[in-house]
Formats: C-alpha cells, structure tokens, sequence
C-alpha cells in the first residue's frame, strides 16, 4: 500500500531502499516476557556522556528499581537494579557497544520481585511542574532508546536562548529487522501519547508532530485515532527509506527545516524523542519506575523462532537466544541492525544495555572481498547529509587528516548507506569511523 503512496509521503533527499528489510519476520508476533535473569551485569556507561559512579559494593543486597549508578555531571545518566538480590562484582567488562572493557555492577538475582520503597507506585499527576518531570526522568535515568542513549532529561533543558517551538516524536524505525518500536506504538498508544504530551509541558511547547513510516500504517490509524482530533499534535505518514529516522531526515521531512549536520535539533527549534522514550518518560513521571527494562527485536535468519521480548536491562544475551533458539551455521551477531549496529565478537561477554533495541542472529553469512573504488558515484547519490564518503574513507586509509577535516568528514553520521550501496565492497563507514578516532585522538593530545 505505501508504494501506491510514494508520490504523497515526505521524506529526504538521499538514502535507500534496502531490498529485505526483514520487518515481517517480527512485526506481526506478540511480545513475550523473557525470563528474569539469574544473574545481570549493569555497565556505568549505558549513555552518551560520562559514565556513571557505582554506589554499591560487593556483597551488598539491593532492591529493583535501587539506584547502583549515580549520574556523574549533567552529560550522564543514573543507573538502576534491574533484579532484586546480591551484588557479586563491581569490576570491568567487556562492553557490547564500546568494544574495551567497561566497570559493570554484577548482580546475583534472589528470585524475589521486591521494588525498593516509593518505586513502582502511582503518582499525581494532574498539577506536575515542568521541573518535576525533568527531575523524575533524570532520576529514572532515561535516555534515548532509539539507539543515541542521550540523557533524556539534557534533551528537556535546552539553554535559555533556544526556542524550541516542536516537539518531533520518532515513530519511524526505519532500520531493518527492528519492530521494537512498532511493538510499542501498537500495544501502549495510550502511555506513548501522554509521554510525548509530558514533554511538551516541561518544555512548554504547543504543538508536537509525530513521524511514521508507510509501512507501519496499522499504528499510524491507532494512534490517530487515539489522538482524537487533538490540535496540538500532528501525525504523518513517511517514505519507506533508510535513514528516515535520523533526526536530520526527520525533522526535514516533518518540519520543512534543515540545519547543520554538526548541529543539534535545537537549532531548528525541534527536540526528537523516540516512541519507546516517550513511554518510559511515561512509565517514570506517573509511577516512578526506573528504566529497568524494554522491548528488545531478537530476529534473523539466525534464530528459529523470531521475537520481540521484553527484556531487564543487564541480561545475557545467551539468555535471550534459549528463548528463540538458533540454527545451524550462525555466524554473525549484531547489537542493533544491519546498517547501524555493532557486530559481537563474542556471544559469550554480550549483555543488553539501555540502548540494545535489537539483536540480529545471522547464519551463512558470505564474507566479502574489498577492492579499490571504481568512482561510481553511487555513495555520493545515497548519502543523506551530502558527503562524498568514498573520497573520505580514501583519505582515511592514506592517515590524511587535514584533508578529510576540510571535506566535512565529522558530519558524516555514519549510517552506512555508503557501504550498503558500494559495489566495490568498500568498508567506507570502517575507514571514516578510523578517521575520526584519529582527530578524537588528537584533540585530547592538544
């Protein structure tokens, strides 16, 4: 249906059309509750920002729902039990996502489904000041769960000298494979629309818009409906493209207005929030429950029965894979989807974080061989923020620093639809993501 559509839909310049996007494997299964873990481990850093500070020690009982993290400045994020029952080690890691080894709280789940006093309760709403929610989604330790895991409450404080006249709510998900946030909009409608409107109370905006792609149509009638002809909130259908749901491209596609690539939403007077952020805000302003846990897609051809489970942070992915089962010949896994995500180098040290929206289980996966580019200009086309990525990730093999700083090589935002497209096999996103870990570097020198 959305293709007859295509020619009314908004989207963007650039990006593509991935020929499987492996939606159907997930989207129309009901969400199951995994198991509680028996034992979790809790990195400090979940979060774009500094990691948080562990504020227990081994051998100390905790509650769920307890703060084990403590925010560490304004960039950073609290963290909480996710399972009731004994700390066994507060020591380093490895991180799914960071790659090097993380401080993690280790703990050894009681059996016991005890929240910590005040948690899990519902509260009164109906006169909250903006700073109450901005001070009860800092302390649930909210972040961005469509994969950024920016501090959500940083995103409520915009400076004083922005003005933020939209709220953009992302309903897109336009990575393949992932129905986590489909899931949501389809099952909590409700709690997903009284976050948004949360939002736009703290930070005192009169009207929202939510984006949503074409093939999702079921949850754009519900909500519709569910909005009830409600003014100050728009809805609109999308283009089916990659990267629909990056702020740039949505905020283009919803609002008409573009800003730098470097720059923040802020700049186009909007803050994006993601669906499954706003029913956590939700969950944590009306009854002050910690980020504990979210919907995860496990799926791929790598599985045998794919799910959208709903998962307590700091579980082994082991865990989650008894679940689904595997099938003979798996050899890839993927934190994420296939364009943005982060392949494991072992199963065995991988466990959920804030941000896991996704765990793609893949088998027979063919192994290809780079070569040299062929100057197709293919990468140039699909890019969406304008780059010419192949000439970029050139100047990253040759260490050519300075050149690559002058072509823009910073706004380039990773997406990988450069490496999707190239029929060199290039590992275009590999080499930029070297590049820019080079200027990181040396501007720490400096």
């Amino acid at each position: 249906m959305y293709a007859l559509m295509k020619s009314k839909l908004n989207t963007f310049a650039g990006g593509i059309h991935p020929k499987e996007d492996g939606k159907v494997l997930t989207s129309e299964i009901s969400e199951i509750c995994s198991p509680i873990p028996k034992k979790v481990y809790l990195f400090m850093n979940q979060h774009i920002g500094a990691p948080a500070k562990p504020i227990v020690n081994k051998g100390d009982q905790v509650k769920i729902g307890q703060l084990i993290g403590e925010a560490h400045g304004f960039v950073s994020s609290n963290i909480h039990a996710s399972v009731c029952g004994k700390v066994v080690d507060v020591s380093p890691y490895p991180h799914p996502v960071a790659g090097a080894k993380s401080l993690a709280v280790v703990i050894e789940n009681s059996g016991e489904e005890e929240w910590a006093e005040t948690l899990n309760v519902e509260q009164d709403t109906e006169n909250i000041t903006p700073e109450e929610i901005r001070q009860r989604v800092f302390s649930a330790g909210i972040v961005g769960l469509g994969g950024a895991t920016f501090p959500t409450h940083v995103k409520l404080t915009p400076p004083k000298d922005k003005t933020i006249d939209t709220i953009v709510m992302n309903g897109a998900e336009c990575e393949p494979y992932l129905t986590c946030d489909h899931y949501v909009m389809r099952n909590n409608a409700n709690e997903v629309l009284e976050g948004l409107r949360l939002v736009m109370k703290c930070i005192g905006c009169k009207k929202a818009h939510i984006g949503i792609e074409a093939n999702k149509k079921d949850v754009y009638e519900l909500l519709k409906n569910t909005l009830a002809g409600d003014p100050s909130i728009k809805i609109d259908l999308l283009e089916v493209k990659y990267p629909q749901g990056a702020e740039h491209q949505l905020i283009k596609a919803l609002l008409r207005r573009e800003f730098k690539p470097t720059q923040l939403p802020m700049e186009a007077g909007a803050v994006v929030i993601n669906v499954a952020t706003a029913f956590a805000i939700n969950n944590a302003v009306k009854y002050k429950r910690p980020l504990i846990e979210r919907i995860i897609t496990v799926t791929g051809n790598g599985v045998n029965k794919p799910q959208n489970l709903r998962v307590r942070i700091g579980t082994p992915v082991r865990d989650l894979l008894e679940i689904t089962g595997t099938s003979v010949g798996l050899n890839k896994i993927i934190f994420g989807g296939p364009m943005m995500g982060i392949a494991q180098g072992s199963i065995d040290n991988a466990v959920t974080i804030k941000g896991t929206g996704g765990i793609l289980v893949l088998k027979n996966q063919p192994h290809y061989e780079s070569h040299a580019c062929i100057r197709c200009g293919r990468c140039i086309v699909s890019c969406p923020y304008g780059l010419n990525p192949s000439e970029l990730s050139i100047m990253g093999e040759s260490m050519n620093i300075s050149l690559a700083l002058e072509n823009n090589v910073l706004e380039c935002k990773e997406c990988g639809c450069c490496t999707y497209i190239c029929p060199a096999k290039r590992p275009i996103v590999h080499h930029i993501k070297f590049t820019k870990a080079l200027i990181a570097k040396q501007k720490t020198k400096k």
